[in-house]
């Protein structure tokens, strides 16, 4: 009864529209008077502890090193790569946009820094082309929100601290579903526009494009090699990520300079003042509910209400996607993962499968009204209607949905790079 008290509590807050840092302040509140011993001092305590943890040092880092990289030209001179290699095929410019959005996202780790760095630029040079603006807008924006599932991401950082899961397992278990994606989202973006003119392919422009783009190229590569080599731990190389950007930027593109740096410090210190209390809020009550089995007992009460694992992983989607479109993806991610991994740990989910089931779920979010966070920037940056962004991103949301099905439903796809 506790745990649906606190379920309804959550349903209450959020249909009554509070902010999610109340919600979660409101629910530890809730949880520690319910579970623990009833005092304020012991939950002050215990959301300093939450914070207490080395791998939240990769979250700012990685928000840095994408708001760097999108003030300087690293973004830019990907996409002239990504365009060399893609224009001579008809609607390969459509291609080298999800494309430079899927390479952007590997150093990034953000759907907003990856929209915004990389659409700024591909969105205008697509209407120039001719694409629809249509077709442009919904490419660009929902291509951005490979930043959250191809790795480093910090949803599935944010995942592993909560779970208590392999955030390098994670990243693995990120990579053929965030490949598919991507080809998926680029297959539909040259048959949408199979009837545009080609432009003629040039080995000149193509090894220009190299050139200038060696050093934007060699981060995934250095960044990726690292974390999957065991060289890197990823806070590492987050900080890695940020010494990179700052080296490259600086002193070899020379685009950035004092005041980009003020200006990047500011507003991550501001994001940071948002999320970090609701992280350490999601924290402490995972904590203090596992310590006191509620997560046990919710997936056994949980197996006798639902017949089957399927029946449980059609629930899951059925239920992200509507809250998706109620509730931001990353507190969604923070609210219900501590509860939705104890169900899924009951049917013999592996938690690493299921991180990326929630993660595509979240990314899927983002493009779904009212609350959508791609369509909300992408409707800021590219002074657009609501409802055309709404609308643009339809046939995406479709193929994504497809990618979800199947990552659902063959765990194989997840797991295939991760040790057993």
């Amino acid at each position: 009864m506790e745990i649906l008290g606190l379920l309804l509590l959550f349903i209450v807050l959020l249909a009554l529209r509070q902010s999610v840092i109340l919600i979660l302040l409101v629910a530890t509140a809730y949880v520690h008077f319910v579970w623990g011993d009833g005092t304020i001092t012991y939950l002050i305590e215990d959301l300093w502890t939450a914070m207490d943890n080395g791998v939240l040092l990769a979250i700012p880092m990685f928000i840095i090193a994408g708001a760097l990289m999108s003030r300087g030209s690293i973004a830019e001179r990907l996409i002239e790569v990504m365009r060399a290699l893609t224009e001579w095929m008809p609607g390969g410019l459509g291609l080298a946009s999800i494309l430079s959005c899927a390479v952007f996202a590997a150093i990034s780790g953000s759907s907003a820094a990856t929209l915004l760095a990389v659409g700024t630029v591909v969105y205008p040079a697509l209407k120039n082309a001719g694409y629809s603006n249509r077709f442009s807008l919904g490419a660009v924006t929902s291509a951005g929100t490979l930043g959250i599932i191809i790795p480093p991401s910090i949803p599935l950082i944010i995942y592993g601290i909560i779970t208590e899961t392999s955030i390098v397992d994670l990243f693995l278990a990120g990579v053929i579903p965030g490949l598919i994606l991507t080809a998926s989202l680029g297959i539909y973006g040259l048959w949408a526009n199979r009837d545009l003119p080609r432009t003629p392919f040039s080995l000149s422009r193509l090894v220009l494009a190299l050139r200038r783009g060696f050093w934007a190229l060699m981060m995934p590569v250095i960044l990726l090699g690292g974390i999957y080599s065991g060289y890197f731990s990823p806070t590492e190389a987050a900080a890695v990520s940020v010494g990179y950007a700052i080296l490259v930027e600086l002193f070899i593109h020379r685009e950035l300079g004092p005041r980009d740096f003020y200006e990047v410090g500011l507003s991550t210190a501001q994001m940071l003042g948002t999320l970090f209390p609701i992280v350490a809020a999601a924290i402490s009550i995972k904590t203090l509910l596992a310590i006191e089995g509620i997560p046990q007992d919710f997936a056994a009460w949980l197996q006798g209400a639902v017949s089957s694992k399927i029946a449980f992983l059609l629930a899951v989607n059925a239920a992200l996607i509507v809250i998706g479109c109620l509730v931001d993806s990353l507190s969604a991610l923070l609210l219900l993962a501590p509860i939705l991994y104890a169900g899924a740990k009951a049917y013999g989910i592996d938690p690493v499968h299921f991180g990326i089931i929630m993660i595509i779920n979240l990314e899927i979010g983002l493009l779904t009204p009212p609350i959508g966070l791609n369509i909300l920037v992408a409707m800021t940056a590219f002074r657009q209607r609501f409802r055309e962004v709404a609308i643009s991103v339809l046939p995406f949301i479709a193929i994504m949905l497809g990618v979800l099905t199947l990552v659902t439903f063959v765990p194989g796809i997840s797991l295939f790079l991760v040790s057993p």
